[in-house]
């Protein structure tokens, strides 16, 4: 698929601020500061399209970018970040389960672990609980390009370790935003679920 045009679109917070085209949409969840906003800007070729931050937890709506006016990429708040209120954690909790649960043009969601570290609890609950929604996912582990080679292997083998990789609706991606990483392989997997 060939990226022609993309546009930050909306954010919302509930169901009636979503976009009413119907179009096809992705998902993209992962804890606070995983690299979500630098994935998304690379994967559409723009440098600041999605508003990336030092400062983790900004995102805190639901926010859509249209992408060749034929589907949307949905950047949900980022979980686990610990200077968010726990109320604020709940209410992102059930904007997300609500957005996730009840959208019938969700074509899959897009799971997003640093490849530096083991997956988090937080992590482990959100691959657990798509799973349970029985949508398509992607698990991509970001920052790549921040390892040796020689620790490509530690990459998978701590996700196998935490997650049930054995799904046929479940594919595992390695990726880095910098190097540009399977952008191919990502691209292809959108292609496949939009189309």
């Amino acid at each position: 698929m060939k990226i022609t045009s993309s546009e930050y679109s909306v954010s919302a917070v509930r169901e009636d601020q979503y976009p009413r085209d119907v179009l096809p949409e992705i998902a993209l969840a992962g804890r606070s500061n995983v690299g979500k906003s630098s994935l998304i800007n690379s994967f559409l070729n723009r440098k600041n399209l999605a508003r990336t931050s030092s400062q983790p937890g900004k995102t805190q709506t639901l926010n859509f970018y249209k992408v060749n006016d034929s589907f949307y990429l949905v950047d949900v708040p980022g979980y686990g970040y610990a200077k968010v209120s726990k109320k604020q954690r709940e209410q992102f909790g059930e904007m997300i389960q609500d957005y996730l649960e009840t959208r019938a043009n969700l074509e899959g969601l897009i799971i997003i672990i640093d490849a530096r570290h083991e997956p988090t609890t937080d992590d482990i609950a959100m691959y657990n609980y798509a799973l349970l929604l029985d949508l398509p996912i992607l698990v991509v582990t970001t920052k790549m390009d921040k390892l040796k080679k020689s620790q490509y292997n530690k990459v998978q083998s701590n996700l196998r370790k935490h997650l049930d990789l054995n799904h046929d609706n479940v594919t595992v991606l390695t990726y880095s935003s910098e190097t540009k990483l399977h952008l191919a392989e990502l691209n292809k997997w959108i292609e496949d679920k939009i189309s």
